[in-house]
Order: C-alpha cells, then structure tokens, then sequence
C-alpha cells in the first residue's frame, strides 16, 4: 500500500514552483487563479523572492501548500491508499484526497496563515527542537517548568524518535533549553519562528480558524486520512473536521501516525511538495519501508 505525505512550514525554498509553472499548462492555470484567491502575486514571491520573504508566514503557508498541491495535481498516475500531512501539510492531504477543492483548501491555508500571525502577535511565544532525549522525560520537564513558572510549556511536534519540538513561552522556552541539556538532550535550540504553534497559547488562531472550517464545505476522501490530532485515520467529514479545528492547539503526533499507518499495510511512503524533510523522518520512524519523493 502507497501513502502520500506532505511537508509543513519550513520546507518553502527561493524558486520554489518555477519549473511546474513552465513545463505545465494545468500547473500554470492553477498558479494564476492562486494569485486571484490571495489577492497577491505569490507566484512573484515563491519564484523570484528571496529566503527572508518566503518566511513571512502569510507568503509561506501558501507557497508550501501550493507548491504540494500542484505538484500532485498534475501527475497522471497519483493513486493514494492512504494520506498524512505535517501540521500544515495536513491541508494538502485533504486536497489530494478530495476531501477539499483546490480553490477551498488555498482559502482555508489563507485563513490560517492570518489567524495564526494574530495568536503570535497577542502572546510572544516561541518553539525549540530537542534532540536526543526520550519522549516522556521531555513531557516531563515540560510539565515541570510549566508549574513552576505558571506559563505553557508543552510538546509540540513529535517528528521522530529523539527530535520533539516544544512550544511555549519565551520565558519557559529558555528555561527548557537549560534544563534539557542537563537531562541529557544532545542539543535543545530555539526555531526561528514567531510563536507557540500547536500548543494552548494558538487558542486565538483555533477559535478564528474554526468558523472558516464550519463554513467550507468537504466531501468523504477516497482513501483515509492519518490526522495530527488523533493520529489515526478518518474518512467521516465531521470528524476530519473537528480534528483539523483540534490540529492547532494539539501536538502533532507524526511518529505515531507513520507508525499507525505503517501497521495498517503502507509500504510504501511518497513526500509530494518541496524538500526531503518527511522522506528523513518516515526513514528514522520506520527504517524498513520504501520512501521517494514525487519528481
């Protein structure tokens, strides 16, 4: 069985998207109604603007999301059994899987980018990677500071064995790379994004992105969908739904979904958009599968 990933923020590059623009026509008239949707020339930006531009969240989002999308849509032969996206990802997925249009899915990731540009500006807040240390003692020291000093501190990203992502704080984020380190973490740094995504502290971001949710509609995919929030697989609208308006204040649990999918017969994983970053975590969680990229 073939299961089709696709990457979150982070994965965006300079460039990304010119080439699908120039060698497909279909690629081409789905980058031009983007420009209409946004109201802006992402094409311009993705293609032409440097790194610094395509970190603005309300650029990257998209450009991700677009550069994903598009690249499954014009492939002839993309027959997922089952789906899974990395926190943003998780919209492409939707896309692939026709549980969302193209056009529904670019206004959603819109909406997103925005409502989660307001949470950081409300709560200065930030994430750190830590490397090398168990799961559970990372929960641990988070739970700890998070008492000690009254602020949120929780895990984030579970992204593979020994790589947790926290949020938090800035305050308690500081305090977790300290006390990481002396628990043993080979390394615990500060990501150079503007705030605590998936944690409490995006409750603003989920409240706003909610009703956007309600107000679009979604079809049952063709095949299932392994969700952040649960990490199991969903097909019933309702429930990708509530899982999806879950996803922002809710870890991502994408080695427990690798897992998941991998002991419902995937053998095969394919990382459709920009980058290589899920082929290096699918391979950590589960050496023995096949894993490749969509050329």
């Amino acid at each position: 069985m073939t299961a089709y990933v696709f990457p979150g923020q982070g994965a965006q590059f300079s460039g990304m998207g010119k080439d699908l623009y120039e060698s497909s026509e279909k690629a081409k008239a789905l980058f031009e109604k983007a420009n209409e949707i946004l109201g802006f020339d992402i094409t311009k930006v993705m293609f032409e603007g440097s790194d610094e531009d395509l970190k603005e969240t309300k650029v990257t989002q998209p450009a991700v999301y677009l550069h994903s999308v598009i690249k499954a849509l014009v492939q002839d032969n993309i027959n997922p059994d089952m789906v899974a996206g990395h926190s943003l990802g998780e919209f492409s997925a939707l896309v692939v899987a026709g549980a969302l249009s193209f056009e529904d899915g670019l206004r959603l990731v819109a909406q997103r980018a925005d409502a989660m540009q307001k949470a950081c500006e409300i709560n200065p807040s930030t994430m750190a990677a830590v490397l090398r240390l168990e799961d559970d003692k990372v929960e641990e020291i988070c739970q700890q500071i998070s008492e000690e000093l009254g602020e949120v501190l929780v895990a984030a990203n579970y992204n593979c064995p020994g790589q947790l992502v926290i949020s938090g704080s800035d305050k308690a984020i500081d305090e977790a790379c300290i006390r990481m380190k002396e628990a043993g973490a080979k390394r615990a740094l500060k990501l150079p994004v503007g705030g605590a995504f998936h944690s409490p502290l995006m409750e603003p971001a989920r409240e706003q992105l909610a009703a956007a949710i309600e107000n679009t509609e979604f079809s049952k995919p063709k095949c299932p969908i392994y969700q952040n929030a649960t990490a199991k697989a969903a097909v019933e609208v309702d429930e990708i739904k509530a899982n999806l308006i879950a996803q922002l204040t809710a870890p991502v649990k994408w080695t427990q979904s690798v897992k998941n999918m991998v002991a419902d017969g995937a053998t095969s994983f394919i990382e459709c958009g920009p980058g290589k970053v899920l082929q290096g975590l699918v391979n950590k969680i589960e050496p023995g599968v096949e894993v490749s990229g969509v050329e």
